[in-house]
This record gives structure tokens, sequence and C-alpha cells, in this order.
């Protein structure tokens, strides 16, 4: 038993390790169930507990200084005791939701502590000292994992016998009441996600995709795939041709052909001395840009991180190297998938300001500044609101009926533009530094982008209600044989019309800024209740 507490142990901290692998998903709980399930030797249990904890949890995304419950530490403790208990996804959710509120107070608690390390990254800049920025990064990073590894250890030792009692004295009422709360939680995520796109222009999408599914029954792929074309026509991406460097850069016609050591085209007419493998760190770098998250600077120690391999090559004195450091420790914050296009554009200045004494190295922070808050709204929008919204879509349908597909599906959906385009942008920012944004600023496309992933992902949300929750009545009017079910007249009116209004129902209470935590408790109070009074099964 130790074993398998260690083990699962290590699944919680490899969840909390993801500000260090970029912002892949690797820590939801559609990726950590299967793991949780191979360790207690019932993996199709773990996917479909994963798959429904994913649902619940589906908007909880860290988006600027809001901290959602902790669906890592909630879900790896959830799903383990429901399968030690035998009692399934009820129990998970029972279990994960509280765990995952609990978690979040430490964490935030976490984020309040790390600004007291920005004394010490100051110190390490002031002096020139990239190593030391370096290291504190990275143990700074380090605490989160270890922290809420040693969180689930301690509830796996102290916590599996007693839940597993607790469990067999639940009565079969409360296991149903458990069982419909669960069919309306995702409703949360839904409208965590509607909040992040829905506005009156592009509301028709959503009730396209109810209708779509509810009506037609079209799976998630295809809706998806209909969005698409549909997104393409209305913004009219594919009409005009995007110039995104000058006319005469080949860069893009040559990428492949650069060895590890050439050097790379700059930005201006002068040699560069920087190589394709140095520009490549940047990206690589990227992905523990998060990993010293906190509520004073925010990313910037993660910028810092990031940039320091172009820092080191360029600049050879103690005192050009603290200017750069200190720059780059100022307040930064942006979308990590597409943090390095900034990164990128800023190792051009910095090559320009090493090059050139009289370069105003103010305009490097002043470009990162300007450009941290537009690229947060296109590619929050694109990822959060809806790749990750199309690869939950597919993956949760998979995962429910017990398919490993699904989250590998998750995945693969998401991390394969996610990383392609968080690579190509780190090339792209270096060779086409600011004319890259002036290109894009004079064609609209910025706009247009953010309009069509609006369109594409409020047409997958608008499905999910109906493909993804089951809240049926039964109800009847009338007595005996003559009794009419309600749940019929309501499917005659609208099919998965329940659904749909407690998804606008929670909706209302976001828009009004209603704590997650509330609207978590009042889900699970009202489908308790509902179940108890016969009004929900």
């Amino acid at each position: 038993m130790l074993l398998t507490h260690f083990l699962l142990t290590l699944i919680a901290m490899f969840g909390h390790s993801e500000d260090f692998l970029g912002t892949t998903l690797l820590s939801r709980p559609l990726v950590l169930g299967p793991l949780v399930g191979l360790v207690l030797g019932d993996i199709q249990q773990g996917i479909i507990i994963g798959a429904t904890l994913e649902l619940i949890f589906m908007g909880n995304i860290k988006v600027g200084a809001a901290i959602p419950p902790d669906v890592i530490t909630g879900g790896v403790l959830g799903t383990a005791f429901a399968i030690m208990s035998g009692k399934g996804a009820a129990v998970a959710l029972a279990l994960a939701v509280p765990i995952s509120i609990l978690a979040e107070m430490i964490i935030s608690g976490l984020f309040v502590f790390r600004p007291v390390l920005n004394k010490k990254f100051e110190r390490y800049a002031e002096q020139g000292d990239y190593k030391g920025v370096q290291r504190l990064h990275i143990l700074s990073g380090l605490l989160k994992p270890l922290l809420m590894g040693a969180v689930t250890l301690l509830a796996l030792m102290l916590g599996s016998d007693v839940v597993r009692t607790f469990v067999d004295t639940i009565p079969p009422w409360v296991h149903s009441g458990l069982q419909v709360a669960g069919n309306m939680l995702p409703a949360l995520g839904f409208a965590l996600l509607m909040n992040l796109m829905f506005n009156k222009t592009v509301a028709p999408y959503f009730f396209l995709g109810f209708i779509l599914t509810s009506y037609l029954k079209l799976p998630m792929i295809a809706l998806g795939g209909l969005g698409v074309i549909i997104a393409l026509i209305v913004t009219g991406i594919t009409h005009k041709e995007v110039p995104v460097a000058s006319a005469d850069s080949d860069f893009d016609d040559n990428f492949d052909d650069f060895s590890t050591e050439q050097t790379l085209p700059a930005p201006t007419t002068l040699t560069s001395v920087l190589t394709k493998k140095d520009i490549r760190s940047l990206f690589l770098r990227s992905m523990a840009l998060e990993a010293n998250f906190n509520f004073e600077t925010w990313q910037n120690t993660g910028f810092a991180f990031s940039i320091i391999p172009v820092l080191k090559k360029l600049y050879t004195t103690k005192e050009a190297m603290a200017s750069a450091l200190k720059r780059h420790l100022q307040f930064f914050n942006t979308a990590p998938h597409g943090s390095t296009l900034i990164i990128g554009i800023s190792a051009a200045m910095e090559e320009q300001n090493a090059r050139e004494p009289d370069f105003d190295e103010e305009s490097i922070n002043s470009v990162k500044l300007g450009l941290m808050g537009p690229l947060a709204g296109v590619f929050d929008s694109l990822f959060w609101g809806t790749v990750k919204v199309i690869a939950a879509g597919v993956g949760t349908s998979l995962a429910l009926q017990g398919s490993l597909l699904g989250p590998v599906l998750f995945l693969l959906i998401f991390n394969i533009p996610h990383l392609w385009l968080r690579y190509k942008l780190t090339f792209i920012g270096y060779q086409t530094g600011t004319r890259l944004l002036q290109d894009l600023s004079k064609s609209n496309v910025m706009d247009k982008l953010k309009s069509g992933s609006a369109i594409l992902g409020l047409m997958v949300v608008g499905a999910m209600p109906a493909l993804l929750m089951s809240i049926k009545t039964p109800l009847k009017i009338g007595s005996s044989d003559a009794a009419v079910p309600v749940q019929g007249i309501l499917d005659q009116i609208v099919p998965n019309i329940l659904p749909l209004a407690l998804t606008f129902l929670v909706f209302y209470f976001v828009k009004k800024n209603v704590k997650t935590t509330y609207l978590l408790l009042g889900l699970l109070v009202l489908g308790f209740a509902g179940s108890v009074l016969g009004l929900f099964i």
C-alpha cells in the first residue's frame, strides 16, 4: 500500500509540474485519471472518472490572477478513493470538489508567499548573476509540486481507510443524489467557457451548435469541422493573403535549411550572432514561463529564464548582463501559448541593443508591455476558448465510454497546434520583429482570428449541454395509466432543454461575478435536493 501511495503522490506531483511543461494540459483530470487507474489496477474506471471530472472542471483554467479550484489534487485523490472504494464516479465527485477547494487555498497561499523571493531575484540581477536567477526560478517553481505532493501523500496515508469505511456507509439515496449532482456540475464548466466568448454578435453560433447536436445528432468531430468552415467563411480569413514579413525575407522558405550552428538572418542588414540553436532554446525555456507565477510580478522570472541563453551570448560584462536581467524582471503577463512571439521579438531587440550603443533600451520593455495584452486576448480566446474546448469535447465523449483514445486525442488535438505554433512564433518573432505586428494590424487578422475563434468555440460549447449532460425529470402529469411524462413533453418542445436551461442559469450567475466555489456548492445542493425530492434523475 505504501508503494501505491507513493506512485499516486508522484502522479499528483507530475500534474503540479505542468508549469514547467508549457501549459500542455498534462494536469487535467482526463489525463491524470487513467494514470491513477493504472496504478490501482482499473484503468478503464480511471478513464471514466477522469472524463467525468473533466466535464465538471472544464472551465477551470488559470487566466490572469484567477486561481480556480485545484483539479489536480482533487482529481487524483477523488479518483483514487473512488476506485479504492469501488463506488465509481459519484464518490469521486463528492470527494474531488471539496478537496479541490481546500487545495486551492494552499496554492493561493503559495502564490502570495512567492513575492517574498523577488528581492532575492533583484539582488541576483544587480550582480549580473544569471545563474542565480535561473536557480531560484527553478527552486521556487518546485515548491508547488513538492508542497502539493506532501498534501496528497498525507491525505492518502490518513484517509484511504477512513474514506473507504465512510463510503460503505453511504445509503443508496445519497449515492443517487450525488449522481444527479454530477450530471449537473458540467454546466459550470460550460458557463465559464461561455464567459470568455459569449456576446450578442456571436451568440447565434452557440444555439446553432446546440440545434445541430440536439436535432441532427451531429457528433463533436463533425461539428468542429463544420465550425471551422463557418468561421472561415464568416471572417473571410481565407480571402486575403496576409504578409508576415518583408518581401525580401526568405526566412520561411529556407527555415529548414539551417544547420544547428548556422546564424539566422538578423532583423537588420547586419550579421546576426544568434544561431538557430539559440532561438530554439528560447522556445524550450518558455515552457517554464509560469513555473514561478506569483501575485506581484506574475510571469517575470519565467520571461527572464527564457531569454537568458540569448543574454549570455550577447553580453559579456557583468554590468551589461545586470542591466538586461533587470529589464526582464519587470512585470510581465501574457498567454503562455503565444509568449514566444514576444520572447523572439525581445531577443532581436536585445541583439540590436548589444550591437548599437545608441539603442534605446527602454523600447524593449515598451514593446513587451504593448504586446502582452493584445496577444493574451488573442491566444486565450484561441486556445482556452476554442482548441481546448474542441479537444475536451472529443476526448471526454470517448473517455466516458472507457476508451483510452479519449485522453490521447485530447492531448494531441490541443498540443499539436499549440506546440507547433509556439515553436514557429519564436523564430517569426525574432526574424520579423515588430514588423509582424504592423502587418497583422493592417490586415485586421488579429480581429478576424478572435472572431473566428469565438464562432468555433461557441458552436462547440453550444453542443456540449446536449452531448455531455444528462438531466431528466421523472415527473408525470395525470394519474395511473393516463399519466403523461413531463420529460416527453419537454423533448417535443426542445430536446435537452433542461441541460440548456441549467447552463444559462449558471452563466447568469457567472456574469454576476458569483464565486466559482459558491456555484459548485450550489449545483451540488440543487442536484442532491432534486434527486431526493424526485424532481431529477
